[in-house]
């Protein structure tokens, strides 16, 4: 009896040990994976003043941007091991798993703002660093483990409560609560008890749209917030934050994922102490697979949501492309109004086909783009209001959220060269022009800006002008492109449907002329009748087409290779294997 004991106890300490050297070996490698922090990425304080005023959506796309962008303290960076057991069968499993030292935060070591957020955007960001939200036993556990112990500091409940201004005043009184332990623990120590935390459990699948919170122990270790899944998924307060748990953990002396474990029914006990979590994840409306893959052309393509109501999906070619020393160049294409993504992209027409799959073929343009230029990867970014009219979305919405949707996208390729092209036909110009109100200047990865018959809301009392023209100035690799017919003079119908000064043609030399009194501009008309205004050796071109038919040639300017034209303008692939407003270049690149 002694012996079995002995040898029982014997068997504990050596599964133990090898956990623990297991742990040990891989928690010295752990972190999250950031890009470096930009070094004009505004610090806590700051990005405090930067959001307060923005509406929840809006507050969130920009902590999720700031985020992924790898604005996040070094010391935020490196996981904390954490140990778990249960006795199951007989067994006694021990698993590790490796979690932030704090609740997600924007800023430096030393101004530094914990950031409270709606759970589906937590989702997205914990996707993109291969992590997961905790369950209620991960939280316990991760206040046992805590070198700090904070003591949970309310506020007085009021409406305030979900205001930034609150979330920066408890995030100022946490921060000088964890002053007092500093010198003792630095920086880095496992923290717990500030806040409660935002978790995942069995009954979220029975739960859309809400969000479970857990947490806030007090000192005795006694959780003031029971598991709770009251609030609407849109309700954030001050008091909830985010601990991410990494993917990756160890299982008895093997290395597994967290969402494995909390599947399998034999083991989830270990980190779970509601059974097996199926659907260990808030629905964000992003894909969770991997991007499927086009059979002609081994593309990748990807689906997903960015609230407010904007659908993106990205086009990447093969992983092969994707050199370490090839810039990865992001074309952001915003939709014309009325159309579809898929319409947008096209197809080869068949009979009974909606005519908008053949009136522009981006994806098809695209292809021809990547066989041309070689030295970049091209990425294709389709958006697509949810209202189907960026116009629209816009007045809904506001602008100051869409540079916010152009950083989340860009996160994605965090660890490569970017450079960023906005682009758009008809009413998708509007996104692009919404991207120049809410930027007090153009980012210098802005590489290109291309309006494709859709600069209706040019406007240079909202500073288009005086934008466009600086970044223009900033760097010889910084193009504008601008297509354009006389609208003006064109029939719906028998009569005129714009304004001389109010459609593209109008906007189009008014932009011109702003800008023309700055640059020097030639000019010249060819047999066809397109005007083509061309400055700065040709990184800023007017292709405008002349209309003595009275003809309606919106969509044309696109199809007859407008899109490959506008993304090469100014460079030495200008006008190899195609002609703008020429025959389709592009045929070979159509998909059934």
């Amino acid at each position: 009896m002694a012996g079995s004991w002995f040898k029982g106890r014997m068997r504990l300490a050596f599964a133990w040990f090898l956990c623990a050297m297991s742990a040990g070996l891989l928690a010295r490698a752990q972190s999250l994976p950031l890009a470096a922090r930009a070094a004009d990425a505004p610090v806590g304080s700051n990005f405090v003043q930067r959001v307060q005023s923005l509406s929840p959506s809006a507050y969130d796309q920009e902590v999720a941007a700031q985020i992924l962008a790898g604005n996040v303290p070094p010391f935020l960076r490196h996981l904390c091991p954490v140990t778990m057991t249960n006795v199951a069968g007989g067994t006694t499993n021990i698993a590790t798993i490796f979690v932030t030292p704090d609740y997600l935060a924007i800023g430096t070591d030393d101004d530094f703002f914990r950031a409270p957020m709606r759970p589906t955007t937590a989702q997205r960001i914990a996707n993109q660093l291969s992590c997961i939200l905790p369950t209620r036993k991960m939280v316990d556990a991760i206040y046992s483990a805590a070198e700090v112990k904070l003591a949970p500091i309310r506020i007085a409940p009021s409406t305030a409560m979900t205001t930034v201004l609150v979330f920066a005043q408890h995030n100022e009184m946490v921060r000088a609560q964890r002053l007092e332990s500093l010198a003792a623990h630095p920086l880095g120590a496992l923290v717990a008890g500030h806040q409660k935390d935002v978790v995942i459990c069995p009954q979220l699948a029975g739960a859309p749209g809400k969000v479970a919170i857990y947490g806030w122990h007090r000192t005795n270790g006694v959780a003031i917030q029971p598991l709770y899944l009251g609030h609407a998924a849109s309700w954030v307060d001050y008091s909830q934050c985010i601990r991410l748990v990494q993917q990756s953990m160890i299982l008895n002396g093997a290395t597994t994922t967290v969402a494995q474990v909390l599947a399998d029914s034999k083991l989830c006990d270990v980190l779970s102490d509601q059974g097996v979590v199926a659907q260990p994840r808030y629905a964000t409306g992003e894909s969770t697979s991997q991007p499927a893959a086009t059979s002609r052309f081994g593309e990748s393509e990807t689906n997903f949501v960015i609230e407010p109501e904007v659908k993106a999906y990205i086009n990447s070619p093969p992983a092969a492309d994707f050199a370490p020393d090839k810039p990865v160049r992001l074309i952001f294409y915003a939709l014309p109004n009325g159309n579809t993504t898929a319409q947008t992209l096209g197809h080869k027409m068949q009979p009974g086909d909606d005519w908008h799959f053949d009136i522009q073929h981006i994806a098809a343009q695209t292809r021809f783009l990547r066989a041309l230029i070689t030295n970049r990867t091209i990425v294709l970014i389709c958006l697509e209001a949810g209202s189907k009219s960026w116009p629209a979305w816009r007045q809904a919405h506001g602008d100051e959220g869409i540079p916010a949707i152009i950083d989340a996208v860009k996160a994605r390729w965090a660890s490569n060269q970017v450079e960023v092209v906005l682009t758009g036909h008809s009413g998708g110009g509007s996104f692009t022009f919404g991207y120049l109100n809410a930027v007090s200047a153009i980012p210098d990865n802005i590489e290109r800006i291309a309006f494709l018959d859709s600069d209706y809301a040019y406007d240079a009392a909202r500073g288009h002008a005086e934008k466009l023209i600086s970044w223009l100035k900033g760097s010889p690799n910084h193009y504008l492109t601008v297509l354009a017919y006389d609208d003006a003079a064109a029939l719906l119908k028998g009569k005129p449907f714009v304004s001389a000064e109010g459609g593209t043609w109008g906007r189009s030399h008014a932009m011109l002329k702003d800008l023309g009194a700055q640059f020097e501009f030639q000019s010249r008309t060819n047999s066809a009748g397109l005007e083509l205004y061309s400055a700065l050796d040709g990184r800023v071109q007017f292709l405008l087409m002349e209309n003595p038919g009275r003809e309606i040639l919106h969509t044309v300017q696109v199809e007859r290779n407008g899109f490959i034209h506008a993304m090469v303008a100014g460079t030495a692939d200008e006008s190899k294997g195609y002609e703008y407003y020429g025959a389709r270049a592009y045929t070979q690149w159509i998909l059934p």
